[in-house]
């Protein structure tokens, strides 16, 4: 499942935001990111673990993810979930956020990759609009 969102902000920064500072994501996006911790690690490093606060669907929700792999010259960051409420509805939860950056243009790129538990399992398409909401967050506060 692909969600894609053009950004006027700096590709670059987005990139470095969700690899190095996604902790700071809960002061750009306050109402969809309560905080982003690590669990284990460093940040922007392979195996880092980080754990989420957020609110999807008016409800308060968690997230434990694994920092699965980054590609610094693709500008790509995927996060696989490892614990929380989603495991509740997901065998398998992976997202990878992508920035193509050309000129002035630049496109970020949200992959959700999932095994549902049962066949009543929605797919995550709500999940998609609120990453989607979040990405455009981020440029607001970077276009201020």
């Amino acid at each position: 499942m692909v969600r894609q969102v053009e950004i006027k902000s700096d590709g670059d920064v987005f990139h470095q935001i969700w690899r190095h500072r996604p902790h700071h994501i809960s002061n750009m996006s306050p109402g969809n990111v309560q905080s982003c911790d690590l669990h284990e690690g460093e940040w922007g490093t392979v195996g880092s673990v980080i754990y989420w606060n957020y609110t999807h669907d008016g409800k308060k929700k968690v997230a434990k993810e694994i920092i699965e792999a980054i590609d610094e010259e693709n500008k790509s960051v995927t996060f696989k979930v490892i614990e929380g409420d989603l495991m509740e509805l997901y065998k398998t939860i992976i997202f990878t956020v992508h920035v193509d950056t050309k000129g002035e243009k630049n496109l970020v790129t949200w992959t959700v990759e999932y095994e549902k538990l049962n066949e009543g399992v929605e797919d995550p398409t709500t999940l998609l609009d609120c990453v989607v909401t979040v990405t455009k967050d981020i440029e607001a506060h970077h276009l201020k």
